[in-house]
């Protein structure tokens, strides 16, 4: 059977036969493709294609038997919907000639492109990671009106704050729907996006996967012993959808009862402020955090980490005491998945898919998104209490174990295959 895939990101091993750099993103999807490749029964020939670089459009080869091509495609704009993206796409299809195609994610216009010019509805797959009709509803949940409307220079210059961001989701959300009405077949992994798909994809096909994560994050084990007392961990801040305000708003009630505790944010420093560079480049909302962080006296207490690697990030988790997950919509965080896979008490916003990934009270704390109070008692219960903390560790590593299994989550890839390939 012959799968082509239409990814996001370049595949690790595709970089390096290119010389381009690595992404620390979708490591989960390097996972998949090294374990087909690596078959013995050889059940699927797999091609990869992906947006590239005007200069690089239409490259293509092969690096150590995978089959790869490059399209270009405008990733800085993909509210924009760039027709030309059909005939490359078409000539890739004519050149490969699969049986299956499968497009990871519905946020950029490649995912429309690919089901126009496919052909075959009922062999075209389409899994759902984030939903951007959802996340245009929810982006500006908490934030003050006049904090959307404001306009710093860097939002003038790129047209951008807070309220075009949200539009540009709008648009996105647009082509998304598009799509997904011209798909035979849809991947999901929780109960919210199945109820989404079920109107969105209405003659589609809904197949449960659940997602494996990065190879980094297995095997490890959190340790209430090692870890530091009382620090608190956010993977990601640098747009308003990851809820930092509101995690920024909790801490002063978090700090009355433990003077100590801290607050570890990983990804873009988007509050950077010390030199003119900084200034010139800071938006909107990392202003209202900086807002926020002065007001409520907090800048010993909140640490930007900027970005990490995998193992940065797995480092990170496994120091910390409590992991937040503080957004104002998601389907299934692979953040959430990777702190219970290792064990590290979770507290989040229940808000989306997240409610599929563990129960509340038993695997995790779950809190209503807007409940800042709420929010910090979650945190200060575990805080307070080894008992629980560890608790809930045991549980969500047994959940997460079973959720995140490597080889039944690519067994069950592989049935799905299969199955679109011989229907009639």
């Amino acid at each position: 059977m012959r799968v082509l895939w239409v990814c996001n990101i370049v595949l690790p091993r595709i970089a390096e036969k290119l010389g381009m750099p690595k992404s620390n993103k979708e490591g989960w999807l390097s996972g998949i493709s090294e374990a087909m490749l690596s078959e013995k029964e050889n059940r699927v020939t797999l091609g990869v294609c992906f947006p590239v670089e005007q200069e690089k459009d239409g490259i293509c080869g092969e690096a150590d038997g995978l089959s790869y091509y490059g399209f270009y495609e405008d990733t800085l704009h993909p509210e924009n919907y760039d027709a030309g993206l059909e005939g490359r796409l078409a000539k890739i299809l004519e050149d490969f000639q699969p049986d299956v195609v499968h497009v990871f994610g519905t946020e950029f216009p490649h995912t429309l492109a690919m089901a126009k010019v496919f052909g075959k509805k009922d062999k075209l797959l389409i899994s759902v990671q984030g939903i951007c009709s959802e996340i245009a509803k929810n982006y500006t949940v908490g934030i003050p009106t006049a904090v959307c409307k404001k306009e710093t220079f860097r939002d003038w210059l790129k047209k951008d704050n807070i309220l075009k961001q949200q539009e540009k989701f709008v648009m996105r959300g647009e082509n998304e729907k598009a799509a997904l009405s011209l798909t035979g077949n849809v991947a999901g992994r929780t109960a919210w996006d199945k109820r989404i798909l079920e109107k969105r994809a209405k003659d589609a096909k809904y197949f449960k996967w659940n997602e494996t994560l990065r190879s980094n994050f297995y095997g490890k084990e959190w340790s209430l012993q090692k870890c530091e007392k009382h620090s608190i961990f956010v993977s990601q801040g640098n747009y308003t959808i990851k809820g930092l305000h509101f995690a920024l708003q909790a801490m002063p009630e978090i700090l009355k009862k433990f003077p100590d505790a801290k607050m570890y944010v990983a990804g873009d420093k988007i509050t950077a402020y010390s030199s003119l560079k900084d200034k010139i480049k800071i938006g909107t909302y990392g202003q209202y955090l900086l807002k926020l962080i002065s007001e409520n006296g907090l800048q010993e207490k909140i640490v930007f980490l900027g970005k990490q690697d995998a193992e940065e990030m797995c480092g990170q988790f496994l120091k910390s005491h409590v992991f937040l997950s503080a957004s104002l919509i998601e389907n299934s965080a692979n953040s959430v998945g990777e702190a219970m896979l290792m064990g590290v008490p979770v507290v989040s916003s229940e808000v989306g898919g997240v409610s599929s990934l563990f129960e509340g009270e038993k695997e995790g704390l779950f809190y209503p998104v807007e409940d800042r109070s709420k929010l910090a008692q979650q945190i200060i219960r575990i805080f307070e209490n080894d008992d629980l903390a560890e608790g809930l560790s045991a549980a969500a590593k047994q959940r997460a174990a079973v959720t995140h299994h490597p080889e039944t989550n690519y067994e069950r890839l592989l049935e799905i295959y299969h199955e679109i390939n011989v229907c009639v």
